[in-house]
Parts: structure tokens; sequence; C-alpha cells
């Protein structure tokens, strides 16, 4: 049995991976998955990838087109969640600032540079007219880490997804004073091309026991009440953000590599742009 190791953020979206380990539908087709969380999102996810400590990653769009851009031998196999993300801007509950423009020449809380949360703050400050070279930040390594350093005053906002901090908003440790969606589908699967080109077959079963599952995810019997009990959420929050979010079983559209190219070149964090094919392949 061929053992694939597989990371993704410890989130809601990659509920249908677990039940599928469940199920044991990988051991079916002679597939070991291992399943690892990285709470460090998308930067701590690259850096795992690139050092092959996991072989396939489930990353955010415009942080694994960033990636490739600055030289990692990754391809996007598949798009795998078809909306937005939902990113809330949080300050700490007790804290001076009540509305975005409050926070202009304050500091980021971010997981690592080049984390979802690093690359998100640029397009916010973009969309706000603020200067993005005086952009400052604190590394906090994940959620954790804010939890600590807005209390705390070491940082003064930090963007993470909406309904995984609405928890800590509810106990008024955080206040959401925005949400910022990405302007294209959120999450991709990825893998090194190497590992890819060797198990050609493995990674397509994959992809179909998943794709299986993400189709029928909303229609599973009290899906809502077992994410719910799984993410310590509040089951009408869970239901809201099922009615928000949709899993896709294709391929990523060159138009949203375009766009993601297109928006991290005129934030200067990326210093070229790619042919758009080219962060892609099919199995």
């Amino acid at each position: 049995m061929k053992t694939i190791r597989v990371g993704g953020v410890p989130e809601h979206f990659n509920f249908p991976w677990h039940i599928a380990l469940d199920e044991n539908l990988f051991n079916k087709h002679g597939i070991n998955l291992v399943w690892k969380d990285f709470y460090g999102g998308t930067g701590e996810l690259s850096q795992a990838l690139a050092n092959k400590e996991i072989d396939i990653a489930l990353m955010l769009t415009e942080g694994c087109i960033q990636q490739i851009i600055q030289g990692q031998d990754f391809k996007i196999i598949q798009q795998y969640i078809a909306t937005p993300l939902i990113w809330g801007i949080h300050v700490a509950h007790h804290s001076e600032y009540k509305n975005l423009a409050d926070l202009k020449n304050t500091k980021a809380a971010i997981s690592r540079h080049g984390s979802g949360s690093h690359l998100l703050t640029y397009l916010l400050a973009k969309q706000l007219n603020w200067d993005t070279e005086k952009l400052q930040f604190e590394l906090v390594k994940n959620l954790d880490g804010a939890l600590q350093a807005l209390p705390n005053n070491n940082a003064q906002y930090f963007m993470w997804e909406h309904f995984t901090t609405k928890p800590y908003v509810d106990n008024n440790t955080f206040r959401r004073i925005g949400d910022f969606p990405t302007p294209w589908p959120c999450f991709v699967i990825a893998s090194r091309t190497p590992f890819l080109e060797n198990n050609i077959p493995d990674v397509s079963n994959i992809l179909e026991i998943i794709n299986n599952i993400t189709q029928d995810f909303k229609n599973r019997k009290q899906i809502a009440a077992v994410l719910a009990e799984n993410y310590q959420q509040d089951i009408e929050d869970i239901k809201e953000w099922l009615l928000k979010t949709e899993w896709s079983q294709e391929q990523i559209t060159l138009t949203n590599i375009e766009k993601v190219q297109e928006e991290l070149f005129d934030l200067g964090l990326i210093n070229k742009k790619l042919p758009n094919q080219e962060f892609i392949t099919s199995l």
C-alpha cells in the first residue's frame, strides 16, 4: 500500500477528506492517505510541500500562484473550493479601533510571510487606498498567536476566515469590524511536479474519491450538526457557511489565474507573470 501525505488547514472546508478517511475509501484503492493539519495556513503548507514533508497540499489560490512564480515546482491539479474565502477583519474586543479607516498605519498580525493573512492585507490596503509600502506586520504563526497578539496590542488587526474566528468574536476576544471576500475561488489542490509525474494513477484516484464526496457533501445527513460538533461552531453559523460555500470538481480557469497574477503584480508581491497554462496540469 502506497503512503501519500496530504496537508490542509484544520477548518471545515477540509472535512470531506476526514469522511473519506473514516470510511476507508483510500485504502480500497491501495492508498494509505495520511492527513496532516497545518495551523499556520498556506505559508506553512507551501514550505512543507517544498520540503517534501507532504505530497499534496490544499492551499489558498493566491498563495499557491505566488509560490509557483517565485520558483517552486508546484502544479495546481484541481480547484477545490469554487467560492471566495470570506476573510474577517478583526481587532481586539476592547481596542479603540471602530472601523477600517482606523487601522491605517497600524500593525497586522500574520501567520507568516506569503500566507493568506499576509497577502490579503495588501488587497485590503489597495481597496482602502493605503500606501502598501507602509504596511507593518507582526508574525504570530497561527490563530492562537493572534489570540494573544491582539489583546496584548502587539498587533492591531488580524485577517482570518470569518467562520473559523466567529467563536472568538462571540466570546469577546476579537471584535470583527469588516469582511473581505477574495475576488476569486479560494482553495486549490496542488502538488510537486516530480511527485505527480510518478504517481498519476494514485492522485487520480484520490481526486475521484474526494470529488464524489464534495459533489454531494451538503446533502449528507445531519452534516451541519456534524460540522458544528467537530469544529466547535454554532450550528446556525455552519448553516450560513454551507450556503456560501461550493466545492469544485474541476480545474481552475485560466481567467482566474490571470486575475490573481494581475493583482499580485499590481501590488508588487510578484515581480513577473507567467503564462497561465504553466500553473496547472491535467492528470
